[in-house]
């Protein structure tokens, strides 16, 4: 892929320097990615995925604040050009979708090992250091393996253009593609029951939402078994049909969130409509990637540990889709309640 950096026009003084739309791409990445990791994550450091989608963030500020030096000083002025960081940084982030993966799936396999026991700050200073070197060996295979050099490109009709070879990202491409024909396949001979099965799913959350705020609002008062009974009525019912089997609801979950953003994605590859690396390796991709990763590992661990294991928050619903696809409704959990009514004797109440 070749990057446009300059355009003029032969025997006039008509001149464009596209320093200035290069760098309002990497401001608009900036934001969306930050955007994106205000949503999705509400622990942070939890993961090694996390602890990467803060580096990308940092990485691509470093990226805004150069490429906003370059177009400050211009090329004849600043001490690298335009074509050096488009061409290493293509190179760097397309070096970092595989060891991300690799790690983020380890990380998430080692939850049950003693690895997964540790404190906090050595899950933190873990995840920081793997990060850290994830990105030395990225940015050392740029500098080994990129030439950044512009390139004159003279056309018939007199335009003349200086033009820097970055790189796209193969494995984030087919990585994307092979996600979308896969969810596609899966649900394709279900379509007629998603629309039902969606809407149960819903129900589900719903009644869900409606445990944790009267869980939280029987904290500090009284009840007795009448409201307990009542309470449960709001729950989710066993309702008459088919079900679908754990791997497919586990995909509908992940398909109903992610399928925009793959959708759009495969629109762009199908169009012919190059993205360099340093785009289409971002925080939206990564927390795709983390969805389907944690959607793998809790499909294996349901089969021992039920729909409650120690996995990172996600912004799919697995616990909702394994009960969907189980029948099962939600069951309330023990919560300690204070009764002010009956003084010291009985301070706590069980459900």
């Amino acid at each position: 892929m070749l990057a446009i950096t300059e355009r003029w026009e032969g025997g006039s003084d008509c001149h464009t320097d596209n320093t200035e739309k290069y760098l309002l791409h990497m401001l608009f990445k900036v934001g969306l990615d930050a955007t994106v990791f205000y949503i999705c994550y509400r622990k942070l450091y939890t993961s090694f995925l996390s602890m990467c989608s803060m580096s990308i963030i940092l990485a691509d500020l470093v990226m805004a604040c150069s490429m906003a030096n370059v177009w400050f000083l211009r090329a004849e002025r600043s001490p690298v050009s335009p074509c050096f960081l488009l061409a290493n940084a293509s190179a760097t982030y397309g070096a970092l979708p595989l060891s991300m993966m690799c790690l983020g799936l380890l990380d998430y396999c080692s939850e049950a090992t003693s690895l997964g026991n540790q404190s906090a700050f050595c899950k933190f200073l873990r995840n920081a250091i793997l990060t850290l070197l994830v990105w030395m060996l990225a940015i050392v295979y740029s500098f080994s393996s990129v030439k950044a050099e512009l390139m004159e490109l003279d056309y018939v009709t007199g335009i003349k253009t200086l033009v820097c070879e970055v790189e796209e990202s193969t494995l984030v491409t087919y990585f994307i593609l092979g996600i979308f024909t896969a969810v596609i396949c899966a649900l394709l001979p279900f379509w007629s029951r998603i629309a039902q099965w969606v809407k149960e799913a819903d129900r589900l959350f719903e009644a869900r939402e409606e445990q944790e705020d009267e869980r939280s609002d029987l904290l500090f008062t009284s009840t007795n078994c009448t409201d307990t009974k009542s309470s449960e009525e709001n729950y989710l019912d066993e309702t008459i049909g088919p079900r679908p089997p754990l791997w497919l609801s586990l995909t509908l979950g992940f398909g109903t969130f992610w399928m925009p953003y793959l959708a759009v994605t495969v629109a762009c590859l199908v169009f012919g409509f190059g993205v360099p690396a340093y785009i289409t390796v971002n925080v939206v991709w990564l927390e795709c990637t983390n969805s389907l990763l944690t959607g793998v590992v809790f499909w294996v661990k349901s089969k021992m540990l039920g729909p409650y294991s120690n996995l990172p928050e996600n912004v799919c619903l697995w616990q909702i889709y394994w009960h969907l696809s189980q029948g099962t409704r939600l069951q309330p959990l023990p919560v300690a309640v204070f009764n002010p009514t009956k003084g010291k004797r009985n301070t706590l109440l069980y459900l």
